[in-house]
């Protein structure tokens, strides 16, 4: 049975840098404010026309071009994102024409914060199977066009970036390296807690032109509670799956959502902050995109190698939350 094992990595982020003073034109904050409460100084936004698909396109071009690979290696595409371009169809269609493919399959998952560790065990099943040797996993975000610029959306609206990140994930026979193991988990039972409501099926609605209608909401203090004990279990199925000590990992790359979220995690296993990987204060929450970002720019700065035995773990809406264990 072959394992699968990432082989190139990628990552875009518009060029616009909008730092936490700039949302003081909306927002009644503060950059002492938001730095404080989640470790965010600034984030990237796109410079309209642009899509998700797109971002996607450029960090998908950089993955495949260190894996030394064309797109038309690719045997499937898959692409995690809250933020399609269009209602229906998924992104990873259009990613797929992007590519120059002509009828690639391209699978869209939309498990939010927790989509590149979902997308991650998808492309390990069907490799492992046989079924696929070569997948591009993305997870890309455009979520500038849709905060809520009200003086209601500010909880929410202060802590999201654009931004894309891509993995080549190939088949090996190299016994002991890649994905070692993933654990998937969900509580549908707390949906509300952070969602978007609406534009919803479950109701006729009427959208003034010019509205996007969309309002998300979050619950941040049951986010936080949850967030941290659920991302410290998954971290603990990990290290147990494997037999490894907390302390033996070499590095942590977790979900780039608040960091006082890692430094909760850190401290309940004891860990110094300098084992995980984090780049939020210059990102902001990117969603299913920042994982691969942490791992492409950990693998530039020289903190992820060969050899190194590495965590992934992601909490978010849903809830769903999950973790992988990886030999890199």
């Amino acid at each position: 049975m072959p394992a699968a094992r990432i082989t190139g990595l990628g990552m875009y982020v518009p060029p616009r840098v909008v730092k936490n003073d700039e949302l003081r034109r909306w927002f009644d904050t503060s950059d002492e404010w938001i730095y404080t409460r989640s470790g965010i100084q600034e984030r990237r936004w796109v410079e309209e026309p642009a899509s998700t698909a797109e971002l996607g396109y450029y960090a998908a071009q950089s993955a495949l071009a260190q894996a030394d690979k064309s797109p038309q290696d690719l045997d499937l595409i898959i692409f995690a994102t809250l933020s399609p371009d269009m209602y229906f169809p998924g992104s990873g269609v259009l990613l797929q024409h992007k590519l120059g493919l002509e009828t690639t399959p391209a699978l869209d998952i939309r498990q939010q914060c927790s989509g590149f560790i979902y997308g991650l065990s998808v492309a390990n099943q069907f490799i492992r199977t046989g079924m696929y040797r070569t997948i591009l996993l993305l997870g890309a975000e455009i979520q500038s066009t849709w905060i809520d610029y009200s003086p209601e959306g500010r909880t929410v609206g202060v802590l999201f970036g654009d931004g894309a990140g891509a993995a080549v994930i190939e088949a090996t026979d190299s016994p002991g390296v890649g994905i070692l193991s993933t654990h998937l988990y969900s509580q549908g039972a707390y949906a509300r807690e952070l969602c978007v409501a609406e534009p919803s099926s479950a109701t006729r609605q009427h959208i003034l032109p010019g509205s996007h209608g969309m309002r998300p909401y979050m619950n941040g203090k049951e986010v936080f509670r949850h967030a941290v004990q659920r991302m410290g279990e998954a971290i603990q199925a990990a290290l147990s799956a494997q037999g490894w000590t907390a302390q033996e990992v070499n590095l942590y790359v977790l979900h780039q959502a608040n960091i006082r979220i890692v430094q909760a995690v850190a401290e309940f296993f004891g860990l110094p902050m300098e084992r995980f990987y984090n780049n939020i204060h210059k990102y902001g929450n990117t969603t299913a995109a920042s994982i691969p970002i942490c791992l492409t720019e950990a693998a530039q700065e020289g903190r992820l190698q060969r050899g190194h035995k590495v965590i992934l773990a992601a909490f978010g809406s849903g809830f769903t939350w999950g973790s992988a264990a990886l030999v890199w």
